[in-house]
């Protein structure tokens, strides 16, 4: 079960130039701003900037699904065929992130909120 798609990141190589074009795209400033992550939040979604996505197998914007439970989620995806391109992680916050690709190579982000 998810709570549907609220995040999507995007791996970038120049993150001062993807600051200042999502920026101006979405008209807020970011809420988190760090040399690893540039995050914002506009209309309900969360728009991440990942500057070494590209090198943990990003080669696109990945749409991250909310579950309720991360590791079971992701035990069906890979029975089903996906492959794992990350494990879960703690991002800190309580958030646990995983993303994986399904069989035409289309990324799948998952996202659990541990803490509310």
């Amino acid at each position: 079960m998810t709570a549907g798609v609220q995040t999507i990141m995007y791996p970038v190589k120049d993150l001062a130039r993807a600051k200042a074009i999502f920026g101006a795209l979405l008209g807020v400033e970011p809420y988190a701003d760090e040399p690893y992550y540039v995050g914002y939040k506009d209309a309900g979604q969360d728009v991440g900037l990942d500057p070494h996505g590209h090198a943990k197998g990003m080669t696109g914007p990945v749409p991250y699904w909310h579950v309720e439970d991360i590791r079971v989620t992701r035990t069906a995806l890979l029975e089903a065929g996906a492959e794992s391109l990350q494990d879960v992680q703690d991002v800190g916050g309580g958030r646990l992130i995983a993303f994986l690709k399904d069989a035409e190579g289309n990324m799948i982000g998952l996202l659990q909120d541990t803490e509310k």
